[in-house]
């Protein structure tokens, strides 16, 4: 080949790359445009586990697209009150919401059952029953005539049943108890006398220092170490038998949704399931210590007895057979978890069970 030959093709081959150089850009433009949303939470930045879910959220949506597809967190009060974020989201107001199912269940009881309710499942099998069982279709399901669809973005793992001021031995002690508990705990602990109390967060040191609350329940030890509980009410309870694992959910304006490219929508569900792996995973870490630290500064850690256990599921049946009467939807998802919990509980106690146990009985005897 002469050499005039030669620069004649290596021009034509050059030009070939150049133009679907040119045709790739726009190509990859449109499968990779700019997005931005804002993410309302219904958690303070102080609470960095449980608002961090929605930055480790943030951060994995934008490493994948370079920064092309950007969520900014908001701690709840930034944008709306916290317990409004999933109206935010459905309104329109913003695209997102970091939130919890439970909070609105005074809008009807089957949201709790997408967040967690008394006796139901710990975090393994909520999150087995969410991802494989069809948890994640029956909340899109409920949620699709309310302007929203929602994935899982974080677990707590099971929480403490929380502080009081003195012990709790019997369900005659549980009477007239002032308990800061909500939702479908305090309409079942109702039933044993207990008077359920609304208080924010910023409220509760000082009610129980005056004595006008007896009791609270918060999260679990690394939350609930920054409220200084353990000054005024000692007396640290578990387990939180009405959030054995509850999850915590993205919730997304419908139309927004929609309006995402396939691949923007893939990556948003890789990245919730991401965080709310991360959430319990961090949750694993820093309880132990905070637990530690909390029994140096006098809590006194008690469990509840199996009178109350056993009172408290017995109430809890009998509000949920209440509520199934009623609530055609709410039966439809409390049937789908229980059939799944009553085999993920034969299971459970087979192999994981019996290693756990053999191990704490070693961590007891300083073996470890």
């Amino acid at each position: 080949m002469d050499r005039r030959t030669f620069f004649k093709k290596a021009g034509a081959a050059g030009a070939g790359v150049a133009a679907a150089g040119t045709l790739a850009a726009p190509a990859i433009a449109q499968s990779m445009p700019k997005v931005t949303w804002r993410c309302a939470s219904s958690f303070p930045k102080s609470l960095d586990t449980l608002f961090g879910a929605s930055e480790t959220m943030a951060k994995h949506l934008s490493e994948a697209t370079d920064g092309n597809f950007t969520m900014q967190p908001f701690a709840a009060g930034e944008l709306v009150p916290g317990l409004q974020a999933m109206d935010a989201a459905a309104a329109g107001t913003v695209e997102v919401a970091h939130t919890v199912a439970y909070y609105y269940w005074g809008k009807d009881p089957t949201w709790a059952l997408f967040a967690d309710v008394p006796f139901a499942l710990n975090a393994r099998g909520r999150n087995a029953w969410l991802y494989h069982g069809g948890g994640i279709d029956l909340m899109n399901d409920f949620l699709s005539d309310k302007n929203l669809v929602a994935y899982p973005g974080g677990n707590t793992g099971t929480q403490m049943g929380g502080w009081f001021r003195k012990e709790i031995n019997t369900v005659a002690d549980l009477k007239g108890l002032k308990f800061r508990v909500g939702g479908f705990a305090g309409k079942v602990l109702e039933t044993l006398g207990v008077v359920p109390q609304q208080l924010a967060g910023g409220d509760i040191y000082p009610a129980l220092e005056k004595g006008t609350l007896d009791a609270c329940e918060f999260v679990g030890p690394y939350d609930d170490e920054k409220l200084g509980f353990v000054k005024v009410a000692p007396f640290y309870y578990y387990p939180g038998w009405w959030e054995g694992g509850p999850s915590v959910s993205y919730m997304i304006n419908k139309e927004k949704w929609e309006a995402l490219p396939k691949a923007y929508q893939a990556l948003f569900r890789t990245a919730a399931q991401a965080s709310d792996a991360d959430m319990l995973q961090k949750y694993d870490y820093v309880n132990t210590p905070a637990v530690k630290r909390l029994v140096a500064q006098g809590a006194q850690l008690r469990p509840f007895s199996k009178e109350i256990l056993e009172a408290c599921f017995d109430a809890s049946n009998k509000v949920y057979a209440e509520m199934m009467a009623s609530n055609a939807g709410f039966k439809k998802v409390w049937d789908s978890i229980t059939a799944f919990r009553k085999d993920f509980y034969l299971w459970d106690q087979v192999a994981e069970y019996n290693f756990d146990t053999f191990m704490m009985i070693q961590q007891r005897a300083g073996k470890l």
